[in-house]
């Protein structure tokens, strides 16, 4: 009971606060209590690990079992006539080194994300004749960056509509309090709650009846760095056939993708699940690629009336993600959900097992990398991977912090290396790139601490492991500009402080 009563205070005095912060609306305020109410009471669906079965290909249909999509063009336009693209764009780059939305990070010949957004649905627009909308979810941190930057798009064949997610004050974690109301009244008093916001922010921000009254039926959302996020004219037939009121885009794991969210069939439903839900136990088989074998893409399929009627009726109560942060040495925390988790709550949702091709996310220099590279092309604001690549998987790329801001990681490449041959690379230490630079196979490059390694240009690189000291890399230097040799193969080894440091290179260069 006391326990009971202490939660009853908390929420009293947090509604007292929270009622006399002037910056949010009225239902930004009572979804914040609502959502702290039911993290204080402790509401979570429990997972019994023995009730969970592998969906079957009804409910994760593979994708190459839809139709194929009309092939007459007024069909098509009739199709496309229902859809609208939603992309998330509350996102900032700060963690690439950049200010202002992510989605104006340059990714090719130029274009940012955005640009590409715009010009692959314009491209759409005007090929069937139909009006696909952008809507763009920005968040505090965007909301104004974003409207002057579409107003470059004013003359583009394609509606641009914005609005904002919530923005939920931070609680403090001595005493439960808004963080805003103790003083702290600017941004870093707030924070938005997470892209399972986006179905109550478009009830409230008046877009979703918008779209209703324009004839749009489904809304296609995904985070605005997935490159692989295109309208797919089969997944929205399909759809509309089957009258499907959610669809997850999931793709085959790979060991690189053992946390992500997995689909299951759960008590006569699927159900999205997260690593945070599985016990310790099973942790190891949540894991494993043979049990769980595909992962969440965040690519969403949603029916609008659906979300209308789940908003109205207080029905999502996806599971709460606690997100522990501190400010200016104040612990804080804040408390988000995920789209995806909103499947169980809608009728007849599946779940379709795309290509991995509609999964090319950025969210590091290191995935810049792949897409700038000869692994990939641009036509009509798609990004088309090269037909020389025979690897399905792309390859495994590690780069040091030095090149974590695009700033660095664009100085330390005179251009962009060849990669259609690679399987691996990781690259540590100060290591600079010339141009023509062709990597295949597994490739380690390593410069010791306090030492510089140039990649020449022209250098062609497959299998080799580079740890090199400043010292061998000067006598080997030397060698090379004494020689007349092209190919030069050569065994170096260097007493280091602590080790023996060998060195086995072969290198076609140029001589100096």
């Amino acid at each position: 009971m006391a326990a009971v009563a202490s939660e009853t205070e908390k929420i009293s005095k947090l509604q007292t606060a929270v009622a006399g912060l002037d910056q949010i609306s009225e239902n930004e305020k009572s979804g914040f209590i609502s959502l702290v109410s039911r993290y204080l009471s402790g509401e979570a669906e429990h997972v019994e690990w023995s009730k969970i079965q592998t969906p079957t290909d009804e409910v994760v249909v593979p994708y190459e079992s839809l139709a194929a999509s009309p092939e007459d063009l007024e069909a098509t336009k009739k199709i496309l006539d229902k859809l609208a693209v939603l992309k998330l764009n509350g996102g900032l780059g700060t963690t690439m080194g950049c200010t202002g939305p992510k989605s104006v990070i340059e990714v090719r010949n130029g274009f940012t994300f955005l640009d590409l957004i715009v010009i692959q649905i314009e491209s759409l627009n005007k090929k069937y004749g139909c009006n696909v909308p952008l809507l763009l979810m920005n968040s505090f941190n965007t909301h104004d960056d974003t409207l002057k930057i579409v107003e470059k798009y004013t003359n583009s064949n394609i509606e641009i509509h914005t609005f904002n997610q919530s923005q939920y004050p931070r609680l403090v974690i001595d005493d439960f309090l808004p963080l805003p109301s103790k003083g702290e009244t600017g941004r870093d008093g707030w924070y938005p709650p997470g892209h399972g916001d986006v179905f109550p922010s478009l009830v409230n921000s008046g877009k979703l009846e918008f779209l209703l009254s324009q004839g749009k039926e489904y809304v296609f959302i995904a985070n605005s760095d997935n490159l692989g996020a295109i309208v797919d004219i089969k997944i929205l037939n399909h759809l509309i056939n089957n009258e499907n009121e959610y669809c997850m885009e999931v793709t085959p794991k790979t060991l690189a993708d053992v946390k992500g969210g997995t689909l299951i069939s759960y008590e006569g439903r699927v159900q999205l699940l997260e690593i945070a839900q599985v016990p310790d136990e099973h942790v190891n088989e949540f894991k494993s690629i043979e049990k769980f074998k595909i992962f969440n893409t965040n690519n969403l399929w949603v029916n609008l009336k659906a979300i209308k009627r789940l908003v109205e009726a207080d029905a999502l109560k996806m599971e709460i993600i606690p997100n522990p942060k501190e400010v200016d040495g104040i612990k804080v925390l804040q408390l988000e959900t995920a789209a995806g988790a909103a499947i169980r709550f809608f009728d007849n949702a599946i779940g379709v097992n795309v290509p991995r091709s509609r999964f090319l996310p950025v969210k590091a220099t290191s995935d810049l990398l792949l897409v700038q590279s000869d692994l990939y092309t641009l036509v009509d604001g798609f990004v088309v991977r090269n037909k020389a690549r025979k690897n399905p998987a792309n390859p495994s790329i590690e780069l040091g912090p030095e090149f974590k801001k695009v700033a660095n990681f664009l100085a330390r490449f005179k251009s962009i290396p060849s990669i259609v041959e690679l399987d691996s690379l990781k690259v540590s230490g100060d290591v600079w790139f010339g141009t023509g630079v062709v990597l295949k196979g597994k490739v380690i490059i390593t410069a010791l601490p306090g030492e510089k390694l140039e990649i020449p240009d022209d250098a062609v690189i497959e299998n080799k492991i580079f740890e090199i000291l400043g010292l061998i890399l000067f006598f080997c230097v030397c060698i090379l500009k004494s020689s007349n040799f092209d190919d030069f193969g050569i065994n170096c080894i260097a007493l280091t402080t602590n080790s023996i440091l060998r060195l086995r290179a072969s290198l076609s260069l140029a001589c100096w």
